[in-house]
């Protein structure tokens, strides 16, 4: 928790921890914002006893996230967590008042086999062989203290059991509730996301399934599956942008 002010709750993407928005929270504090990082079920600090990893069960995690610390809140979610952040507004419109969505796990998606691999075999090299691709280019200054950071907490006990489980998931419940959001929401997708073919008609297919007029897609150029990570300036930037906007205000 950091500042004051309008409840922004960020949830990470699945493998990492809430370390993962580390520089994005400093600006949206100065920015006016009351910021909230969480670590999803069984990641970072949270417990690992979990029976289950969807994103439905994500969403309930931070609906009471926003509920404790009193809400309404606006929603970050990066990939799972982006599905998550659907299905939370769609079931609890009072409570979120509007979401953004970076390189969301919304729809069924391609996959990487580095990916799956990691999720089918619980491999700590094969996902960190994954994370290597999906920063392509520019990393931050702090990638080999980030990945290292990422290695020890894989392989902690019951750390592991909840990437597994996260990437054995699918993504249906998540699509299904896209045309019951009821608040704006921003897509953010990276031009090189390698997790899919077309990011751009990746996003254009997210904006589609929401109810019209209630999305907006914003593409950052040269960014892979983390463009918090490796565009944080931009990010703050296209999000306080958005929340600045008629829609999102009203």
């Amino acid at each position: 928790m950091a500042g004051s002010g309008q409840l922004i709750v960020l949830a990470h993407g699945m493998g990492v921890s809430r370390d993962a928005y580390r520089a994005v929270i400093p600006p949206l504090v100065a920015a006016g914002y009351r910021v909230a990082a969480v670590d999803l079920r069984g990641c970072g600090e949270s417990s690992v006893d979990w029976p289950d990893w969807s994103r439905t069960a994500i969403a309930g995690d931070l609906l009471a996230v926003v509920r404790h610390l009193g809400g309404p809140a606006v929603l970050v979610g990066h990939s799972i967590s982006g599905g998550a952040a659907t299905i939370a507004a769609a079931r609890e419109p009072s409570l979120i008042t509007a979401v953004v969505e970076l390189g969301p796990f919304t729809r069924l998606r391609q996959g990487m086999l580095r990916l799956l691999g990691a999720a089918m075999f619980g491999s700590v090299p094969l996902w960190r062989s994954y994370l290597d691709v999906a920063y392509p280019g520019v990393k931050p200054a702090d990638w080999t203290e980030r990945l290292g950071r990422i290695d020890s907490l894989l392989r902690e006990p019951g750390r592991m059991k909840a990437l597994k489980g996260m990437g054995k998931g699918t993504p249906a419940d998540a699509g299904a509730q896209l045309g019951n959001v009821r608040c704006p929401v921003l897509i953010v997708m990276g031009t090189l996301d390698p997790d899919w073919a077309d990011p751009h008609a990746e996003g254009s297919a997210t904006v589609d399934a929401l109810p019209a007029g209630l999305g907006t897609l914003k593409m950052i150029e040269g960014a892979g599956h983390y463009p918090h990570d490796q565009f944080p300036d931009e990010v703050v930037s296209l999000t306080l942008t958005f929340l600045g906007s008629d829609a999102a205000r009203a």
